[in-house]
C-alpha cells in the first residue's frame, strides 16, 4: 500500500494498513504535544513531518532497503529509517532535524534536536503498542510538562528492554544514553 487518505506519504512509501494506523497514532501524539507545549509552527511542522515519514519504508523488502542504504552489515530491522531519510533527501528534503530524526528513530542519536526526541518518544509511547499501556499512557501525558524527563525515561525503558532481551546495544544508543544521564 502506498498511502492513505488521512496520512500523506511519499509515492515510494511501502506501508501496510497496520503501519498507517501506527503512523497516525504517532502523529496524533506529536500534534497533541506540540499544541500543549505551544511549539512554534516551524518546529511543530518538523515534528509532524518526521512522524508521517519515519516508517514510510518500514514494510519494504530488505533488498530494496539495502539498495538505498548500501550497507551490507546493518541489521535488517534498522534499515527503514536511514532508507527513508535518504529517499527524502533525494526528493529535496533538507531539514537536518527531520532527516536525523527519521534516520535514527529506532536506535537514537545523541545530537538530536527536539524533533528527534519527540519522534523517539511518540514512536514508543503511541497507544497502539500492546505492552505497559498504563505506564506508557502516563508518560505520554507528562511530555508537555517534563519533555526532558520523559525522554530520559523512554531511553531508559528501551535500554532496559534491550538488556533484558539480550539485544546488542547499538553504539549510537549508548552515546544517546551517555548524553542524557
Amino acid at each position: 500500500m502506498h498511502g492513505a487518505a488521512s496520512i500523506e506519504l511519499p509515492s515510494w512509501a511501502r506501508v501496510s494498513p497496520a503501519r498507517i494506523a501506527h503512523i497516525e497514532r504517532v502523529t496524533a501524539l506529536l500534534s497533541q504535544w506540540a499544541g500543549q507545549m505551544q511549539v512554534a509552527q516551524a518546529e511543530a511542522t518538523e515534528w509532524l513531518d518526521a512522524g508521517r515519514w519515519h516508517d514510510a519504508l518500514r514494510d519494504a523488502p530488505e533488498v530494496e532497503l539495502r539498495s538505498v542504504v548500501r550497507d551490507a552489515t546493518m541489521h535488517a530491522a534498522l534499515l527503514h529509517g536511514p532508507a527513508a531519510a535518504i529517499r527524502l533527501r533525494d526528493d529535496g528534503e533538507d531539514r537536518e532535524g527531520v532527516l536525523t530524526a527519521i534516520a535514527h528513530h529506532t536506535i537514537g542519536h545523541a545530537e538530536w534536536t527536539r524533533t528527534g526526541r519527540a519522534l523517539y518518544m511518540a514512536d514508543y509511547l503511541e497507544p497502539g503498542r500492546p505492552f505497559a499501556r498504563t505506564e506508557r499512557a502516563f508518560l505520554a501525558a507528562q511530555v508537555p510538562r517534563d519533555f526532558s524527563g520523559v525522554f530520559r525515561e523512554v531511553v531508559r525503558d528501551r535500554l532496559q528492554w534491550s538488556i533484558r532481551e539480550r539485544v546488542e546495544l547499538h553504539p549510537r544508543t549508548i552515546e544517546l544514553w551517555n548524553s542524557i544521564r
